[in-house]
């Protein structure tokens, strides 16, 4: 499931993600909270903290996943990854040379300061 996290700066959209994650999770909560901030914001700064394994995402959840992201490619600004699994943290690394993002991985233990850190306008 994607959970809309409420204690993020104005200017951010987090979600965590917690046992299965589905096509569904991504249309019904995620897809309109980006929808919100690209239209209002007029930039994404997005916080994702995995609380589930990678495994756990299905195939149309990450069919969503891009979809989402080649959608609003232009507008994401921020993009703040936190979890403890190695793997996840080299996708913020991946995601700064793909997309206009500057993405951070964060553990788990710095979630306050990944909150902070995607909450600040990037430089240019």
């Amino acid at each position: 499931m994607l959970q809309i996290m409420k204690d993020v700066p104005a200017n951010v959209v987090g979600v965590r993600a917690l046992g299965k994650v589905t096509e569904e999770d991504y249309k019904t909560s995620l897809v309109p909270e980006l929808e919100k901030a690209s239209k209002e914001l007029g930039a994404i700064n997005f916080l994702m903290v995995f609380e589930t394994d990678l495994g756990n995402f299905t195939s149309g959840a990450w069919l969503q996943d891009a979809k989402v992201s080649l959608k609003h490619f232009a507008k994401w600004n921020k993009i703040a990854i936190v979890s403890d699994q190695k793997i996840v943290e080299k996708l913020a690394y991946v995601f700064n040379y793909i997309s206009p993002a500057d993405a951070k991985g964060f553990p788990v233990s710095d979630i306050e300061l990944a909150k902070a850190w995607v909450a600040v306008p990037q430089e240019m």
